[in-house]
């Protein structure tokens, strides 16, 4: 049997290589917009699904790339990665992408990594990068393409800076990196798109929730998880009443 140990040292080392092979990828520029993004996600999809067949073949997997059999609904442990989270970011050459890995057991985001390769960081639920202290303006981390129509009341109730980024992992490690405060997403995911970083933002004992307040649950049969709001617990009530 493994332990949490061992699984969050493999989550870490397959998020860090599927990163490794995007990067020398984007930078070969012989590929570019669509095509590029394309081709990453293929690239970074075929080693993590064979990696993890290989380390963990007892084990379910959910990929966004993959198609879905179901048959994960019989595991208790199941590996859910976004192999290129933010591919429109990854194209442009933007640092604001990244790699997901999370391990649910029985539903609950156990185990994760973040990889933010352009930027050579690997965030885990087991290493958490130490606290940072906080300005008195808090900064709204919001989607670059579709920002949740609630952030304007929550940004306007906190008086926030409002500041468009990427991937939603590249949003919510910034909030654990300090880079920003508060994460909040309203507008569409999937369990791929938040497994990992809900996973290493709960071991940096960040609040990671959906907008209502109940907890992120996995390895259902429909894999849309819509919403979510990351912050250090000090927000969560503020951004709670603003959310009415």
């Amino acid at each position: 049997m493994t332990s949490h140990a061992d699984d969050a040292a493999l989550a870490a080392a397959l998020a860090e290589t599927a990163g490794r092979l995007l990067l020398p990828l984007r930078d070969s520029a012989l590929l570019s917009g669509k095509a590029l993004g394309d081709a990453g996600d293929r690239t970074a999809n075929t080693f993590l699904m064979a990696a993890i067949a290989q380390q963990r073949p007892d084990d379910g997997v959910l990929s966004e790339e993959s198609v879905d059999d179901l048959s994960r609904l019989a595991k208790r442990r199941v590996w859910i990665v976004d192999p290129l989270d933010g591919t429109r970011e990854y194209a442009e050459g933007r640092a604001d992408w990244a790699v997901h890995v999370a391990l649910a057991i029985d539903g609950h985001a156990t185990v994760g990594a973040v990889a933010l390769p352009a930027q050579g960081l690997v965030l885990r639920s087991d290493a958490p990068p130490p606290p940072v202290e906080r300005p008195a303006r808090p900064r709204l981390l919001v989607s670059r393409s579709r920002p949740a129509p609630e952030c304007a009341r929550v940004a306007a109730a906190l008086d926030a800076e409002v500041v468009p980024m990427g991937s939603a992992g590249a949003k919510a490690m910034a909030v654990l990196l300090g880079q920003g405060d508060i994460y909040l997403h309203s507008g569409g995911q999937h369990q791929w798109d938040n497994a990992a970083p809900v996973a290493v933002a709960l071991g940096a004992g960040m609040i990671a929730e959906r907008i209502d307040g109940s907890p992120c649950a996995y390895n259902a049969a429909d894999t849309a998880l819509p919403d979510l709001l990351i912050c250090p617990p000090e927000y969560r009530e503020r951004v709670r009443a603003a959310l009415g």
